[in-house]
């Protein structure tokens, strides 16, 4: 087994951003993820990356359709990538702590 992220970036139509997210948010894919992220950036760009388990880099998975209706400004762009590690940040040593209000 693998990990694999998928990324999916459209540019909406002019003045079409917010219409672009909602229908992202819309989508409902056939298989659930592992865990998805749904974020926006200038120029009206929506940008979801969904993470798999998969038997191989190649495998099919569910991804998110071309927008409709005229949303996008130009063909959606994807991404595949596969997972080579992974490692949780290690806890932030006392000196790096955020101060703490003062106790009363």
């Amino acid at each position: 087994m693998t990990t694999v992220a998928l990324m999916w970036e459209a540019r909406a139509a002019e003045g079409r951003g917010e219409e672009l997210l909602a229908w992202v948010r819309g989508q409902e894919l056939p298989a659930r993820p592992l865990r998805q992220e749904v974020l926006r950036g200038p120029g009206e760009r929506v940008l979801v990356i969904t993470w798999w388990d998969a038997a191989a880099f190649d495998a099919e998975l569910p991804e998110y359709p071309e927008p409709g209706e005229g949303l996008a400004a130009r063909a959606v762009h994807r991404w595949r990538f596969e997972s080579v590690e992974s490692a949780t940040p290690p806890a932030l040593a006392p000196h790096d702590q955020p101060p703490q209000p003062p106790q009363r």
